[in-house]
């Protein structure tokens, strides 16, 4: 089994938003996510791999393969194209709450917004206190 490359690390958060986010908005906006995560979450922000903040960690085993590791439990990136948020379970009983999120793009384990005014910062705080609450309920780490 491959080893998980994105693991926790105690690079400067500061720092690698200065560094990483490519424009001014990008930065005001992680710094923006850096508040709102840490004060939802009450966790301090980690740095995961070459270009994520997560927030809390838990240790999961796959239900469908031998894989298992450990994982933050939000986060968010600043990529150049758009910020990749990791707030969303996946979960069908919660997708009823990105119909008031406002303008993103949804990925595979991510949701990608252009910039921060583009989605109801209250929706943003509902997903992320679910996804918190049901990550820390299923793995109970």
């Amino acid at each position: 089994m491959a080893e998980l490359k994105t693991k926790q690390h105690d690079s400067d958060v500061t720092e690698f938003i200065n560094s990483f986010a490519v424009t001014e908005q990008k930065r005001k906006d992680s710094f923006e996510l850096l508040k709102l995560m840490e004060d939802i979450t009450g966790l301090k922000p980690l740095t995961w791999g070459p270009s994520i903040i997560g927030f809390g960690c838990y240790h999961y085993k796959s239900e469908r393969s031998t894989q298992e590791g450990d994982w933050f439990l939000v986060g968010f990136s600043p990529r150049k194209a758009a910020i990749s948020l990791y707030v969303f379970t996946g979960a069908k009983e919660h997708e009823h709450l990105l119909r008031d999120l406002g303008k993103f793009k949804m990925g595979k384990a991510c949701i990608y917004v252009k910039k921060l005014s583009d989605i109801n910062q209250d929706a943003l705080k509902k997903l992320i206190l679910t996804t918190v609450d049901y990550l820390k309920s299923k793995y109970k780490n």
